[in-house]
């Protein structure tokens, strides 16, 4: 883990390195909040935690250049907390370790935190410099973006003071981000009296995982697998032919990840146990050959007899359910017309829970225009309403409508090509940005997002690759100081 401090620049490598130390899983940010201030307090810069808990500092322009247009470097302090079905480690009070992997930076049994940790490590990289040219710089960094972007949809108006937004939360170099989809997060939610199980009955646990997962808004277009929809395939066939009842489901457990791991436990007839065991290792087979090519490491469908439980979903409900499950759209609904090779709207199934007598369901849809993310909310809610659900959305945030003539854009293409004797991409992501949500309350801001390529977020192999992080900073150090007058 030492070996990370050696990497240059590193100021970089230092301020994420001990950025890694602090825990900062989403919901829990009170140690990261502190750490950052202790860091700013010590950097001598100005910084407050603001009432929607995000932190902001604030540096001023170095001699000279106080006439520049100023400049919001902005990022998000949590993380996503996943973890391999092995590792013992605690997000709330353990630090990431992390490790070099020939040319990338990983973690031992955990996601990184790259996302968005390297864009919080570059503003305090900032903030402490004392040898960069640059105008009035605010930095923003927001709590709990991974889970519904919290700090910026709760962000104070008119606490801002800056002219140009970059953001630090994009994951391919070269490219600079200019749009983003918008997004809503759907639940259904049943509550239901449980029955008795057949005292002569067997219990079985099915079991999904070693799927790859991912970031469903980055990874949506890849067709990965999804636990979820791959568990109700198998639940749904035990119950129609094999007299089986369900009792628990347990699969996912990030609404912005795509869930590689899922759980049941069905009831059925003792002398039905070897014919699902049979079907299991057919799925097991069907699911393999069906997804070779983009699971390659090899899906792991599994089942075992466990305790017999007390209680069970009743006939009609758990039919009901099990089909709305099977019927819920999950993945790209629609790629932009126009640009055939960029999704437009899709749909996660990240969360299933049932079990005690509630039912919870859990899909975060996104898309890049309004009409058909209420096309894709309804879709949602027309499915589970036939299975007596109840359907409520929160955390709905707009889309980023590109601007190809931002200034700021153009001096980041030029700066690039001049630096790297390469041409810079345009792009839009699938992926929400906190961008939109942030331009919702500050409409004058020129924004690009920008970052260092970094692999799988929200998984367990997520990984930075170091040699775009030297050239990431050195862009950005020259973007400051290039920064045109107001």
């Amino acid at each position: 883990m030492n070996e990370i401090l050696n990497l240059k620049p590193e100021c970089i490598w230092r301020n994420f390195y001990n950025l890694t130390q602090v825990p900062r899983p989403s919901g829990h940010l009170e140690k990261v909040q502190q750490f950052l201030l202790d860091f700013a307090k010590q950097a001598g810069v100005e910084a407050f935690k603001d009432p929607a808990n995000n932190i902001v500092m604030r540096k001023p322009a170095t001699p000279g250049m106080e006439n520049r247009k100023g400049i919001i470097l902005q990022a998000h302090m949590d993380m996503v907390p996943q973890k391999t079905p092995e590792s013992k480690h605690n997000f709330e009070t353990d630090p990431i370790q992390p490790w070099i992997d020939g040319e990338w930076v990983k973690a031992t049994g955990t996601t990184l935190g790259a996302d968005n940790g390297l864009g919080v490590a570059a503003i305090m990289a900032v903030m402490e410099a004392k040898d960069l040219k640059h105008g009035p710089i605010d930095a923003l960094i927001t709590a709990d973006e991974e889970t519904g972007m919290f700090g910026a949809n709760e962000l104070p108006e008119g606490e801002l003071q800056g002219d140009i937004l970059l953001n630090l939360d994009s994951e391919t170099w070269g490219k600079f981000v200019i749009g983003s989809a918008g997004g809503i997060d759907v639940t259904a939610t049943l509550e239901y009296k449980e029955v008795e199980t057949d005292a002569t009955d067997a219990a079985v646990k099915l079991v999904v995982k070693g799927l790859r997962g991912g970031h469903s808004g980055l990874e949506i277009n890849e067709g990965r697998g999804n636990a979820n929809k791959m568990m109700v395939q198998m639940v749904r066939e035990a119950i129609r032919d094999l007299d089986a009842r369900l009792a628990c489901w347990h699969g996912g457990n990030m609404r912005n990840a795509i869930p590689f791991k899922a759980e049941a436990v069905v009831t059925l007839p003792k002398e039905n146990v070897a014919a699902l065991q049979e079907m299991v290792t057919d799925y097991k087979e069907t699911f393999n050959d069906e997804f070779k090519l983009i699971e390659p490491q090899g899906i792991e469908v599994f089942c075992e007899e466990v305790e017999l439980p007390k209680m069970e979903l009743p006939v009609e409900i758990q039919d009901n359910l099990v089909d709305a499950i099977y019927a819920c759209h999950d993945g790209v609904v629609r790629f932009i017309p126009a640009y055939p090779n960029v999704v437009e709207t899709s749909s996660n199934l990240a969360i299933i829970d049932i079990e005690g007598g509630k039912a919870a369901l859990k899909i975060l849809a996104r898309s890049s225009r309004e009409d058909m993310k209420e096309y894709i909310v309804n879709m949602l809610e027309s499915c589970f309403s036939m299975a007596g659900m109840k359907v409520e959305t929160a955390g709905s945030y707009g889309g980023w409508d590109p601007n190809p003539d931002s200034e700021v854009l153009h001096l980041l293409l030029k700066e690039y090509k001049e630096l790297f004797g390469t041409d810079g991409i345009i792009q839009v992501d699938h992926a929400g940005l906190e961008c939109s949500v942030i331009l919702g309350k500050y409409p004058h801001l020129d924004v690009v997002s920008l970052g260092p390529t970094m692999k799988s977020p929200h998984t367990t192999t997520e990984r930075l690759l170091i040699e775009t992080v030297a050239p990431f900073w050195q862009l950005l150090k020259k973007t400051l100081e290039d920064v045109p007058v107001k």
